[in-house]
């Protein structure tokens, strides 16, 4: 029996696969290696997709210093745009829009290291008015809070946190040095003893290894992570990054496959970056990917909505909220 038949019937059994051996499987031919977690989704997910979209609530001139973004004051990027937190008109203008188009989560991401207690107040009334006049989930990306501004969130209807890993605790320190690992997950942790569900996951392609990307999983699972976003890096110019070599394709799909792997019942979220690869994240929706981000990204260009719904269809999906 061959390494992925032997993982994969560990899994399918109810166990669960450790570092070496995912390390392992991601030496396996690819197409055994996505065959395999296309079952491992099938038996875990069903054909559910989840479907998401963020929109940027507060935008640019942000203190920390990541070494991929366009809205870092530390980086002369295109990316001129500032404002403050948008008000509750546009938000819920959004909400609206997106729950029109079959969007079933609504993400408010802001820049910066954490929102103020007077900008969560203020964007906690917006998640009601959002939440009474729509049936779309609220979820928020406000950095470093603390447990008693994510009770606020959640008594004001958000269901879910995000806040990126982005790599392994390993290789972190090498793409932001204002804010620690540490910090990022005890927002999580922070965010879970508050009632919420929390998105986690991070960004291919920043110069780290596989091993690393094993390890942000293995992290994310280690708390209690069922929403893990996949962002394929988009070099920035003007950023650190500007010259970094996107991801192929396959090695994309490797990724997704071996993110099933090791969270076999999660929503594994293509997100920023899809667009660079020729098929929209086609093949890593037949890799165990099973959840995406649509729309455009916070500075970039994104799929529509319209797109990504008749490829959800056409693969045989179907949109449909996961893990609450």
């Amino acid at each position: 029996m061959s390494m992925v038949k032997e993982l994969k019937k560990k899994l399918l059994d109810g166990g669960q696969i450790d570092k070496a051996e995912a390390l392992l499987l991601s030496r396996e031919p690819l197409e055994e290696l996505t065959k395999a977690a296309d079952e491992i989704r099938r038996k875990f997910c069903g054909n559910g997709f989840d479907l998401c979209t963020i929109v940027n609530g507060k935008c640019g001139r942000c203190s920390e210093d990541c070494k991929y973004c366009a809205q870092s004051a530390h980086y002369h990027t295109a990316c001129e745009e500032s404002y403050p937190l948008l008000n509750t008109e546009i938000l819920l203008e959004g909400a609206k829009r997106n729950e029109a188009q079959g969007v079933l989560r609504y993400s408010i991401v802001t820049s910066g290291r954490a929102l103020s207690d007077r900008e969560v107040d203020q964007v906690c009334e917006s998640i009601r008015v959002i939440r009474r006049e729509t049936s779309i989930q609220v979820c928020v990306s406000f950095g470093l809070l603390k447990e008693a501004q994510f009770q606020k969130i959640r008594e004001a209807g958000a269901s879910r946190v995000h806040c990126n890993l982005e790599s392994s605790a390993r290789y972190f320190k090498k793409i932001c040095t204002t804010h620690t690992y540490e910090e990022k997950i005890e927002t999580l942790k922070a965010a879970r003893r508050a009632g919420l569900s929390i998105c986690s996951g991070g960004i291919l392609g920043l110069g780290e290894t596989m091993e690393d990307r094993i390890d942000m999983v293995l992290t994310a699972r280690s708390l209690g992570v069922k929403s893990v976003p996949m962002n394929l890096l988009n070099p920035i110019p003007g950023t650190p990054c500007e010259h970094h070599t996107p991801l192929s394709n396959e090695e994309a799909c490797r990724c997704a496959a071996l993110f099933r792997f090791l969270i076999p019942d999660a929503s594994i979220r293509l997100a920023g970056g899809r667009g660079q690869v020729g098929d929209k994240g086609e093949a890593c929706f037949r890799s165990g990917a099973n959840a995406a981000i649509s729309g455009d990204m916070l500075t970039t260009a994104g799929i529509t909505v319209e797109t990504d719904r008749k490829l959800i269809k056409d693969l045989g999906f179907e949109v449909r909220l996961y893990h609450g």
